[in-house]
């Protein structure tokens, strides 16, 4: 087994907008001295992340019925409000002692007498699915010991704040000793159970993408198996600003069935106008899958010896499913950008993780007398660059390539590529070793390629 599954996708965008700066501006950089659209890996690997979540909790795909988890800064509110649902705790109460519980583990909430953020942790935490209802189990089973704590720490901290309050400025002198210090410890037991509901355990997606958890320095962090690029247009960067006009639907009627010049007088214009900006252009996309390291996150999350291997398969196919079919979600309904289709996707194995970005440093140029339409010559110069590459690097597995496109299959099929093997569904993109039971859970024919493109 090759430790790294490198993935490469181009793909072709028209009038989108999957990715926004602060000001509802495209984003963009500066590659090869000309300005190109971007895709941030950010949005890439949430878009993915969630498609693979969500067919797994529907049963769907090699992870069909695993454990995921999920990212958010409510866990205090979804263990309060199991308490309240599932054990008939009062509301405010569940909430309140939930987030005293979390604060005393570690993690910051936000400013009290802001109802907002006041039981919304400052970060995000990246959990098991089911850390709320076992935060709530623990709670309830001990519930006596831990309200009398509850109302002991809610106390301490109202008379930490009206000392502070009382004291008003004071110098940094005098702030040696730390508010946690003056606060009753959280029982051992529940600390452990709460480090226990946090920690990654058999969540896959954890394992894949990894997390970051800093302000609990007992709850480990996980080093993602995944590597995500930015992804950029092939060629330079242009950008569309399209001017909409929004029907007010009640003034339109009434102007229809208007008895009267006066009625209908004031009902000229639309509803509402502005501007949006749209992007369209060839995209390469990259990404990595290490191996080695997703089997690691696993075995380290306390999962059994003979499920490692049989999960790690499963998420490998599902990953590469994700990478191909997923896609951010802004702007779906309006522009239906979540329909795209990549025109080419090369995926191999080696020794270290490979990205082709070089290949596209020299924009293509669509112009008359340029190199024709981005979507082929990009083709062309993947495949050329691969070949360079894998002439040097006798690491390299043999490479299989999907297409979605019709003429960008015949330009493979007329590219000389030695060994390069067509594949006819996503899970063929994935290694040789993943066997045939686990690629038949996937949707569609799994049949193993033979055909090359020479």
């Amino acid at each position: 087994m090759q430790q790294f599954l490198s993935l490469h996708l181009l793909e072709t965008l028209v009038a989108v907008l999957p990715v926004r700066d602060e000001n509802g501006m495209p984003k963009s950089l500066v590659y090869g001295g000309v300005e190109r659209h971007m895709i941030t890996s950010q949005a890439r690997r949430r878009a993915e992340r969630i498609h693979a979540r969500n067919r797994a909790n529907h049963g769907q795909g090699a992870l069909a019925g695993q454990a995921t988890g999920v990212r958010t800064r409510e866990w205090a509110l979804l263990a309060g409000r199991q308490l309240e649902q599932a054990h008939g705790w009062d509301g405010e109460e569940a909430v309140q002692l939930t987030r005293s519980v979390l604060e005393a583990v570690g993690l910051k909430f936000g400013t009290p007498d802001k109802p907002t953020v006041a039981n919304r942790t400052k970060v995000l935490v990246f959990a098991h699915a089911d850390t709320g209802e076992r935060i709530a189990a623990h709670i309830e089973e001990n519930a006596e010991a831990l309200r009398e704590w509850g109302r002991a720490y809610a106390d301490a901290q109202a008379a930490a704040a009206k000392k502070k309050s009382a004291r008003g400025k004071k110098p940094a002198e005098d702030a040696e000793t730390p508010a946690a210090e003056k606060l009753p410890a959280l029982p051992t037991a529940t600390k452990n159970a709460v480090l226990a509901a946090l920690a990654p355990r058999d969540a896959v997606d954890i394992a894949l993408y990894g997390r970051f958890l800093a302000e609990i320095a007992d709850s480990p962090n996980v080093d993602g198996a995944v590597q995500s690029a930015h992804a950029f247009t092939v060629h330079e960067s242009e950008q569309t600003d399209d001017f909409y006009a929004a029907a007010d639907d009640a003034k339109l009627d009434r102007k229809r069935n208007a008895v009267s010049f006066l009625d209908s007088a004031d009902d000229a214009g639309a509803g509402m106008t502005g501007y949006q900006s749209l992007i369209s252009g060839t995209f390469y996309r990259h990404a990595v899958l290490d191996r080695v390291q997703l089997r690691r996150n696993l075995r380290g999350a306390g999962m059994p010896a003979d499920q490692v291997e049989s999960t790690a398969r499963a998420a490998e196919l599902e990953f590469v499913n994700a990478f191909v079919e997923a896609f951010p979600e802004a702007k779906k309904n309006s522009t239906a950008s979540t329909g795209s289709l990549p025109a080419l996707v090369l995926a191999f194995e080696g020794e270290r993780p490979y990205n082709y970005a070089a290949a596209f440093q020299s924009a293509i140029d669509e112009g008359p007398g340029g190199d024709g339409p981005a979507g082929p010559a990009a083709v062309e110069r993947l495949l050329r660059h691969h070949v360079f590459v894998s002439e040097r690097r006798p690491d390299l597995r043999a490479a299989r390539v999907l297409t979605f496109d019709p003429l960008i299959d015949q330009l493979v099929r007329n590219t000389a590529v030695e060994g390069l093997t067509e594949a006819r569904t996503i899970p063929e993109l994935t290694p040789e070793t993943v066997d045939e039971a686990v690629s038949a859970s996937l949707p569609g024919p799994a049949k193993p390629a033979e055909s090359a493109v020479r």
